[in-house]
């Protein structure tokens, strides 16, 4: 009796709140740290070809933008491991984890084999849509090195599924924050020709950014083999053998993901492509704000993985009053994150875009008085962005990723691009019309994605 009662006392004290509010932060911080780490990665290369000038900036805007598309899309095969292994570390099932996370990586290098020539060729895509020849070919000129990139990137990518599955955020943080120093050093050496290094421009961002891919990866993999509990799993042994029952689970998991993530991910690059037919000097401002928007939106990012993993791992032991606190408790975090967040894009704008310019050069000041006012917008729909996303991670707990694409693809598309696209032209509003667009599409994406977990969770 004394160890039932004992077993029922720590079933009760894992689904106390305290529990739930502990578990989330000590899994969120290293998650959060990780995703800012990861964007720093990015927005260190725009900082620095920033102060190269605005033809500059406004092709690294571009070529991220394209860039990010392709590896997004690749990214949701990614993510589908991470429910995957949830669900089989909650059910005690280490064959099916392994299965998960090397079918993985068997998708995603697949996928960068089918995507290359897309990114090689970016200029005349590009120009077709409507973009300045210059911009376009030094667009090209970053992309068909940072291509190369995109292997290790989603391998790393899946690795780190794998060990979210785990619980084991503190080693992806550090690997992370490895990567963003290489890339730093190396960006600082090869774009400007420090250090007795050649002066790359462009290409030297690029060359930094994949050998700071490589190093996450390499060092990702390493870590894997050297520790006792994850070499048990043996990920890297018999890697050539198809497992098509997992191939299959993932690209059913992972198509949904993927679409949805890329619903998302476009509407912002569609806006890029708009803005872009304004001016350079508009692209380059909004450029800046949809930067420090990328970063504040790391925070829900990484606190919808910690929403994944702990519905993931709560259902799939069939503890249905887990998943429900594991919901509220993220929820509130990010809201409380979210609030802080537009609180400081409303209150320092001109302070945050001058981060990414020049201010001596003469064209900055225009660009910067244009970029506060986007940014200060940005701050506006931080709260829906951040709803949308944990939402999002909370039904790929429950491993319910088809319907959440199809309403991720209605409120962006038919709701936020055209209500962007109105406000901007029709309503004259311009590149502001086209950032209030984003706050109704990401708005109706959080309403949406959240209303669809609780009846969800309701139901069952």
């Amino acid at each position: 009796m004394s160890s039932l009662s004992a077993s029922a006392a720590s079933s009760v004290q894992a689904n106390s709140w305290g529990h739930h509010i502990r578990s989330t932060i000590g899994l969120g911080i290293p998650f959060v740290g990780a995703q800012l780490a990861q964007m720093a990665i990015n927005t260190t290369d725009v900082i620095m070809v920033g102060w190269l000038g605005t033809l500059e900036l406004a092709a690294v805007v571009l070529a991220s933008q394209m860039f990010f598309i392709v590896f997004i899309f690749g990214s949701g095969f990614a993510a589908a491991v991470v429910p995957m292994v949830a669900h089989a570390m909650g059910q005690g099932d280490v064959t099916s984890v392994r299965r998960a996370v090397r079918m993985g990586i068997w998708v995603v290098l697949c996928y960068g084999l089918l995507t290359t020539p897309i990114l090689f060729f970016a200029k005349p895509i590009l120009m077709m849509l409507g973009q300045d020849e210059q911009v376009s070919a030094l667009a090209q000129a970053y992309l068909r090195v940072a291509v190369w990139g995109i292997f290790p990137a989603l391998t790393l990518m899946v690795l780190r599924s794998f060990l979210s599955g785990l619980e084991r955020g503190s080693i992806i943080l550090y690997v992370t924050i490895g990567m963003f120093l290489t890339n730093a050093v190396l960006n600082y050496a090869l774009i400007f020709g420090n250090f007795g290094a050649p002066a790359w421009g462009l290409v030297g961002a690029a060359v930094g950014s994949v050998c700071a891919s490589t190093f996450g990866c390499v060092a990702m993999i390493l870590y894997i083999n050297s520790q006792a509990e994850t070499r048990a799993y043996e990920l890297f042994v018999r890697f050539w053998r198809a497992d098509w029952g997992a191939i299959r689970e993932n690209l059913w998991l992972g198509l949904p993901i993927s679409f949805t993530i890329l619903a998302e991910t476009s509407l912002f690059a569609g806006a890029s492509l708009m803005i872009g037919t304004i001016g350079t000097m508009e692209l380059a401002a909004h450029g800046i704000a949809l930067q420090l928007a990328s970063i504040a939106f790391m925070i829900p990012l990484g606190l919808a993985q910690v929403a994944t993993v702990r519905v993931g791992l709560a259902y799939g032991r069939g503890d249905m009053q887990g998943v429900h606190k594991a919901a509220i408790t993220v929820l509130l975090v990010s809201l409380c994150f979210s609030i802080c967040g537009s609180a400081l894009f409303a209150l320092f704008p001109r302070a945050l875009g001058s981060f990414f310019l020049d201010t001596d050069r003469v064209d900055a000041v225009a660009v910067l008085d244009f970029a506060a006012s986007l940014i200060v917008i940005a701050g506006i729909f931080q709260m829906a962005d951040g709803l949308q996303a944990v939402g999002a991670g909370l039904l790929r707990g429950l491993k319910d990723t088809t319907i959440p694409m199809i309403l991720a693809l209605i409120a962006y598309w038919p709701i936020g691009f055209a209500c962007a696209w109105i406000f901007a032209f029709p309503l004259e509003y311009g590149g502001a019309g086209v950032w209030f667009g984003f706050v109704t599409g990401l708005a109706a994406a959080a309403a949406m994605l959240c209303g669809r977990f609780y009846l969800l969770v309701r139901r069952k």
